[in-house]
């Protein structure tokens, strides 16, 4: 029987009640099992399940999830026929549709992207890749969903314009490839949070990452493969975020930050070593380094924001740890402070 969520009611939602939800459609109980467990524990994520593709459509109007996980091969309807009606249908048109197949096949990638389909991919995939997809295409869903709605807010009542202002600036400040914040976000944060630490007198840490030898990895496998590694170093930083107030960015390229407010040196880098050694136990393949696998660098600074100085020194000192980090061989954490040492 498929699952259905029980607090599903039929209103509007606001901009910020938006959350992700997963439907998947195939007639294999051991592939939703499967599926299930992968999200089970993410508590921002609602699973839902048909085995009966005919059910499929009407769950789907009745769901309205943020992405769809599509079998191709299933018994009375194929798949392909599926995301034709998904995509015929105005309330699901642009609800982000992923193939899960069982081939690897050039031809039914091709076919199922000319039908509508947003990805693709060969079930099962690695836990971390699949969050990570639907994580991208589903925020770029709500986004879109969250950009429709305060237009209709503003065409609607000049009284909830500066509302609506404010999500909208919170809607650009997503990177649009990885999901996270991006650069002016960062900018926002770390001011912001330099100010908190100044009047609270606590400390601010600050960690610049860096993929090793990420054009070599993007010359040798594509900017497709490229681009999924740096999602899948987005949701690895952002799986080691302790604190609500914590926040990863795409500073630019293949480097990112983490603002770590009310966090000590100490502590800053346990959580640096943490994201180097998840990177490096993913295995991804990358001829380029000395292990022959994706590793990234990471150069830690961390002050208590005073008026004797500025954030532009706490950048300096976190980007000299980086780069001191990547001249020391790579793959390793570096702390501003051994530079003075």
């Amino acid at each position: 029987m498929p699952e259905f969520s029980s607090s599903f009611t039929q209103h509007e939602p606001a901009l910020t009640e938006f959350k992700v939800s997963v439907l998947l459609v195939d007639d294999q109980l051991i592939i939703a099992e499967a599926v299930r467990r992968m999200l089970n524990d993410q508590q921002d994520i609602e699973f839902h399940y048909v085995t009966d593709a005919t059910q499929a459509l009407d769950t789907a109007l009745r769901l309205q999830p943020t992405v769809i996980l599509q079998d191709l091969v299933m018994p009375g309807i194929d798949g392909f026929a599926l995301i034709q009606q998904y995509r015929e249908n105005e309330a699901l048109a642009h609800v982000p549709v992923i193939v899960m197949s069982a081939k690897d096949d050039p031809k039914l990638k091709a076919h199922s992207f000319a039908v509508g389909a947003n990805d693709y991919v060969v079930k099962l995939p690695d836990r971390l890749e699949l969050l990570a997809r639907i994580r991208y295409h589903s925020n770029a869903h709500i986004s879109r969903l969250q950009r429709d709605q305060a237009f209709r807010f503003l065409r609607e009542s000049q009284k909830n314009l500066a509302d609506a202002n404010i999500e909208l600036q919170k809607l650009a400040a997503l990177d649009g490839l990885t999901g996270i914040a991006n650069r002016r976000r960062f900018d926002e944060t770390l001011h912001f949070e330099w100010q908190r630490g100044q009047r609270d007198k606590a400390p601010l840490s600050l960690l610049f990452c860096d993929i090793d030898h990420f054009k070599s990895y993007n010359d040798h496998f594509g900017h497709l493969a490229g681009d999924l590694c740096l999602k899948k170093v987005a949701a690895v930083l952002t799986e080691h975020l302790k604190r609500p107030a914590d926040l990863a960015a795409r500073y630019g390229g293949e480097e990112f930050a983490l603002i770590l407010p009310e966090t000590e040196a100490a502590g800053a880098l346990l959580i640096a070593q943490a994201c180097r050694r998840h990177l490096e136990g993913l295995q991804i393949e990358n001829p380029a380094t000395g292990k022959g696998i994706v590793t990234i660098s990471i150069g830690v600074a961390t002050v208590e924001p005073s008026p004797d100085s500025t954030v532009e020194q706490l950048i300096n000192r976190a980007d000299q740890a980086l780069y001191a980090a990547k001249r020391g061989g790579r793959n390793s954490v570096l702390s501003a402070d051994d530079l003075q040492n």
